[in-house]
């Protein structure tokens, strides 16, 4: 599927929930990513209950766009578009506190020169503490536990 239509998948899907769409955007282009910015009036129907909703809609996107090109590609043979679904901004500002959350935990790392664990996440969100800290040198991330108990461990392993 290209851009306009996964767009255009996504304008459907949220007026089908009788929520009146203001503007919907493409704001991220990258080569394996989409950033796809909605403005709704009612974001609430969405984000209540931490985002509920938001994350519904984004499942539902991914499968949808799954379903329509597993006919197309070979199994395995390319690796599918992220798309992400942000309404009024939530998704961005989740993504910029847990940045801050893996910044905090990297500088108590270097700080004791220890493990940090970071409290348990969801996989998109511990997603996003292993590539803030991808570059750091000093710094090595990996997850651990399992279901809902899975966790970042920050681990100082020192300049190299």
């Amino acid at each position: 599927m290209d851009k306009n239509e996964i767009q255009k998948l996504i304008k459907e899907l949220i007026e089908k929930t009788t929520v009146k769409l203001n503007d919907i955007s493409i704001v991220e282009n990258g080569p394996e990513n989409i950033w796809i910015s909605v403005e709704v009036n009612e974001p609430h129907l969405f984000l209540g209950r931490e985002g509920e909703g938001l994350h519904a809609l984004n499942h539902l996107v991914h499968r949808i766009i799954e379903a329509k090109t597993a006919s197309i590609l070979e199994a395995g043979a390319q690796k599918g578009l992220g798309v992400l679904v942000d309404i009024n901004g939530f998704q961005k500002k989740h993504i910029e506190n847990i940045r801050a959350i893996a910044h905090m935990m990297s500088e108590r790392a270097r700080y004791f020169k220890s493990n940090i664990e970071v409290d348990p996440m969801s996989a998109f969100e511990r997603r996003i503490v292993h590539e803030f800290l991808s570059d750091a040198a000093d710094l090595k991330t990996e997850s651990v536990g399992t279901g809902h108990a899975r966790r970042v461990v920050i681990k100082y392993i020192g300049a190299i």
